[in-house]
């Protein structure tokens, strides 16, 4: 095993090969990218507070404080009161595995196909271009998830989720009093098996952009909150209290299920592509009723 303590921003130079990226640091900002190189390379631009251990063990590549634990990471606290502040960047091969802890950090993954796990408490954290299965937890920073292919599991406290383009057959999100926002790409399903996304929240909203057509048997539930659907193929029911929307869109191949305590929910529809704008217009829930 090779090991370095780093005080002061460096370049750590990497000989042997990374399959697994292991990343738990306190505030700043984590970039990972994938790459088509097969070595990997690490900087640490900025430092704050007390060193940080940077390991390579085998084929795996570890960046972290000594006192910073995996299991224990949500719920964290600096018992020595350190300032802390770092700024890791790192490219390693696409294939890596890669996982992120992080308090107060910005974290940003991108262009990885192997799987990916990301743990944040206030920091926000952002994934673009995953191919590999994706699970990612927060309390209080945002998600957003961006071409994501792999299959999707998000778990958040108060942090709202966004999902651009998902391309996955597989979302799952699950949050207390953050916002959902799912856009699924027109082409996801086009030759892959069917889609399947659950969505559940406790008093977030929940909005679903579906591509038309669409090809689910969806069920969405509310019990107090409104409903808002685009699609007349798909029954609203319910005026006091509970209310839902249900039915099935095309041949009913994939599984749209969506449910919330207090929130609203809205199925919105994407439409086809045209040469100007950006579609959300169209899209409204406006285009909807709404009960």
């Amino acid at each position: 095993m090779t090991e370095w303590s780093v005080t002061e921003p460096r370049k750590i130079p990497l000989t042997d090969p990374v399959t697994r990226l292991r990343i738990r640091v306190v505030n700043g900002t984590v970039n990972v990218v994938g790459t088509d190189e097969s070595s990997a390379r690490l900087e640490i631009s900025e430092i704050e507070g007390p060193p940080l251990v940077v390991s390579h063990e085998g084929s795996t590549l570890t960046v972290t404080y000594e006192d910073l634990h995996w299991k224990g990471l949500l719920k964290w606290l600096d018992p020595a009161g350190h300032r802390r502040r770092v700024v890791v960047s790192v490219a390693v091969p696409a294939g890596t595995d890669v996982e992120v802890g992080a308090v107060g950090a910005e974290t940003v993954v991108s262009g990885v196909r192997g799987r990916t796990a990301v743990r944040g408490v206030t920091g926000d954290t952002t994934l673009v271009g995953l191919s590999g299965p994706v699970r990612a937890e927060t309390v209080s920073g945002n998600l957003e998830a961006q071409s994501v292919t792999g299959a999707l599991h998000v778990n958040s406290v108060t942090g709202d989720v966004t999902v651009i383009e998902g391309a996955g057959s597989a979302v799952q999100a699950e949050t207390v009093s953050g916002d959902m926002v799912i856009d699924l790409d027109p082409s996801a399903g086009l030759d892959g098996p069917p889609a399947d996304i659950r969505l559940t929240s406790v008093s977030g909203e929940v909005a679903i952009r579906l591509p038309h057509p669409a090809d689910a048997t969806v069920q969405a539930s509310t019990t107090s909150g409104s409903v808002s659907n685009a699609f007349e193929d798909l029954r609203v029911g319910g005026q006091w209290g509970a209310k839902s929307i249900t039915g099935t869109l095309g041949a009913g191949r994939g599984t749209l299920r969506a449910t919330t305590i207090s929130g609203s929910i809205a199925l919105l529809r994407r439409p086809e592509p045209e040469p100007d704008g950006d579609g959300w217009s169209a899209a409204s829930p406006a285009s909807g009723k709404v009960l």
